[in-house]
């Protein structure tokens, strides 16, 4: 049987790979691979809007199938969740890194000081900015529950199964290439130490904080509906554990509903909650694509006001829930907010894609964890009714 290597594999062949040529490399060759570089921005720039459209459209209209009020509280209780954890993100990364990661060691004037030019550049314009593509997923997915327009409705399914389909068989698969003609061109301008150095210390605060969130989110429930939260957590250690190696929140539905069951709840609150928590409920990835931010603006010494960064996670919040069944689903729907609300630049827009999927599992792992807290709160309010 012939065994492909994932996502996570390729992006650490790419960062082996283009740290290594990177070195050696002459200039005719690095500037071939900023050529490329350059083109997949530019086309991944012009993507994003359509992700959010096609994505976030039928993920909303969908939404008007269900139990009413406690389908408002569980997307209301993940969207909570799901901020509340980018904001937990910041306070707890913009106090650690000072400690171990040095303010603008990346600045502009760094980085630039050997500058490798593409041999051209196409520019792509997007259909419309990311803002606009995100109020018009809202009208018109809520427009459709509301009419019940069942034509445009199939009509923004199947757009989303295009964009889907562009996601699954163009944009990841070249992500890695993507990410190694980045990591190439650093590695030829010296500073690849500083990116790999950094790197290994922001992944490892993203897992940690993962955790204390996961902790803090159960002995919330805990109180709530009067459990043990660290037996409730313990019972779930399973589904952490399978999102986590397959990268997945919606691939581990079963696991994550059959954990959830270990706790005392009701088989109709598992089977309502979880797949729903599925779509909606990013706390995991949205630490994740933050601390990267943070990371990635302290080393190239970006100021990042506080209201920008709210900002940020608010409509980060909402586009992750365009994100279930699509590999890196919550990167690609969340990649625009950070050149249209943060300001980055592209390269700075790629170091964050790369820290994010350096270690993907864990982003997954703590979304499906957190899942099983909101079935308990669920349980504790609607079980009765």
């Amino acid at each position: 049987m012939k065994i492909k290597p994932g996502l996570f594999v390729k992006v650490l062949i790419a960062i082996g790979l283009g740290a290594l040529l990177g070195l050696v490399a002459p200039e005719v060759l690095v500037r071939i691979f900023k050529t490329f570089n350059v083109l997949f921005a530019q086309f991944l720039k012009f993507m994003i809007p359509l992700l959010v459209l096609g994505l976030v459209t039928p993920a909303i209209a969908n939404m008007g199938k269900g139990a009413g009020k406690m389908l408002l509280a569980v997307i209301a209780i993940a969207y909570l969740s799901t901020i509340c954890s980018g904001f937990f993100a910041h306070i707890c990364a913009s106090n650690a890194f000072p400690h171990y990661l040095r303010a603008g060691e990346l600045s502009q004037e760094a980085v630039a000081a050997k500058e490798f030019l593409p041999y051209f550049d196409i520019k792509i314009p997007p259909l419309c900015d990311i803002m606009t593509a995100l109020v018009l997923s809202f009208i018109v997915g809520i427009c459709i529950i509301f009419t019940n327009a069942e034509v445009l409705k199939k009509g923004c399914d199947e757009f989303g199964t295009i964009v889907k389909l562009t996601i699954e068989k163009a944009i990841i698969p070249l992500l890695p290439w993507y990410i190694f003609t980045m990591i190439c061109e650093m590695s030829a301008k010296g500073v690849i130490a500083v990116v790999l150095g950094s790197g290994a210390k922001v992944i490892l605060t993203g897992i940690v904080l993962t955790l204390i969130w996961l902790v803090i989110q159960y002995c919330i429930a805990g109180a709530i509906a009067g459990k043990n939260p660290f037996k409730c957590l313990w019972n779930m250690v399973p589904a952490y554990l399978t999102a986590f190696s397959i990268c997945s929140s919606s691939a581990a539905i079963p696991v994550t509903s059959s954990c959830a069951r270990k706790n005392g709840l009701s088989d109709d609150i598992v089977d309502f909650t979880i797949p729903l928590c599925s779509t909606v409920h990013m706390c995991g990835s949205t630490i994740k694509l933050a601390v990267s931010a943070i990371a990635v603006a302290y080393i190239f010494g970006v100021d990042l006001p506080f209201p920008v960064y709210a900002h940020f996670v608010l409509m980060q919040g909402i586009a992750a829930v365009a994100a279930p069944g699509v590999m890196g689903g919550v990167l690609m729907a969340s990649v625009g907010l950070l050149e249209s609300i943060m300001g980055f630049t592209p390269d700075q827009t790629a170091l964050v894609m790369t820290l994010y999927l350096a270690l993907d599992g864990y982003g997954p792992g703590c979304n499906v964890t957190g899942d099983g807290a909101i079935a308990i709160v669920i349980d504790k309010i609607f079980k009765k009714k």
